[in-house]
């Protein structure tokens, strides 16, 4: 069997070796006679998987003993509702900064529950890089203050983070968790559906600063909860328990395999300088966002001519290089090089790439 090179925005590439461990395991999970799939939530060996999940995902991350670690159900984009109900109950107000299409979908969810006020935004220019930011425009008693930290559609990234001040900062890490490291202790509140970089999809992981557990707005969903989640370390009812169980072996692949965030980023620098640096010199293909704000986990980029934008994803996808196709707001192609990503999937690429526009320019 041949597998493709899978540049897919979510769900996207595990693994090969997570794969073939799960793969190994599937019917009988270290001798339990039954798959993770089937086995009870409540069992000893699964409560051994989910707790091995966290003190994994803590290790890795560096994430301070005075956050909690939630892994709920549904993807991020319920926390756009959950983050305002579990923080927005002192002011009611919220600052947001609309950087793409989930930040901004964020901020219209959060505008149901409160004040939601957004303070900067790079519309204006397709989202095609990170906004400028004025402080006079920040609230100082906002409840939260939220950012979307890699922008999977337009292909931008927050290098430097907002001064918030006394503002607790939120960010919603879906495209680049795991991708490098960060420094945990500067955020109230980070938020990622697994289907990038972590797990299939299903699981949202969480991690919030205790001191932010607090009792919710009225009329908040008991799922949507983060204080009965915390409490209840995220059992209050059956959990993801297949995603979670794969999130533990990818944790895994990082830490015993890769040797850590710090080289994880160096690999996923190099992999996407590869892709950026024949972007730059190419006389066919045009990156999209600016270099300034430039992801290492999704690049946009177009020829200039929709039809040749159609050849080239028809004849990659033939060629083993699937899922290339942008999205509609931008067009052209999208190159998801989440971590899973081999730096020969992205070679391949490239070595393709130029064959096309040496037949094409």
């Amino acid at each position: 069997m041949s597998r493709v090179y899978n540049f897919s925005a979510g769900p996207s590439m595990l693994p090969e070796s997570v794969l073939k461990k799960a793969s190994a395991e599937m019917l009988d999970y270290e001798g339990s006679g039954q798959s993770v799939m089937e086995m009870s939530h409540r069992s000893k060996v699964y409560d051994a998987i989910i707790k091995g999940a966290e003190s994994t995902l803590r290790q890795v991350m560096g994430i301070p003993d005075n956050y909690k670690v939630l892994f709920l159900q549904g993807g991020a984009s319920s926390q756009f509702a959950a983050v305002p109900m579990n923080l927005m109950t002192k002011s009611h107000k919220a600052d947001y900064v609309l950087s793409g299409q989930f930040s901004t979908k964020a901020y219209k969810e959060g505008s149901r529950y409160g004040d939601c006020k957004a303070v900067a935004s790079s519309k204006e220019d397709n989202f095609s890089h990170i906004p400028s930011l004025d402080q006079n425009e920040f609230r100082p008693d906002a409840d939260y203050f939220h950012i979307c930290l890699n922008n999977t559609i337009y292909g931008t990234v927050w290098n430097e983070l907002p001064d918030t001040g006394e503002v607790p900062l939120v960010a919603d890490i879906s495209s680049c968790i795991l991708s490098r490291p960060i420094n945990v202790s500067k955020f109230g509140l980070l938020y990622a559906g697994a289907q990038k970089n972590v797990a299939p999809a299903g699981l949202t992981i969480v991690i919030v600063r205790e001191d932010l557990l607090g009792e919710p707005q009225e009329g908040t969903p008991t799922m949507f909860n983060y204080k009965v989640m915390a409490e209840n370390e995220s059992m209050y009812n059956t959990p993801p328990c297949w995603p979670i169980y794969i999130c533990k072996l990818v944790l895994e692949w990082i830490r015993d395999e890769i040797g850590g965030l710090e080289k994880m980023e160096e690999r996923n620098v190099r992999k996407a300088q590869v892709l950026y640096d024949f972007l730059d010199s190419s006389k066919l293909f045009k990156g999209c966002a600016a270099p300034d704000s430039r992801s290492i986990m999704n690049a946009t980029f177009v020829t200039g001519d929709p039809d040749l934008d159609a050849k080239f994803v028809k004849e990659s996808t033939a060629a083993g290089f699937v899922n290339l196709k942008g999205h509609r707001s931008v067009g052209g192609m999208r190159a998801s090089i989440y971590n899973a990503m081999p730096p020969e999937g992205v070679a391949s690429l490239v070595d393709f790439m130029r064959k096309f526009e040496a037949e094409n320019a």
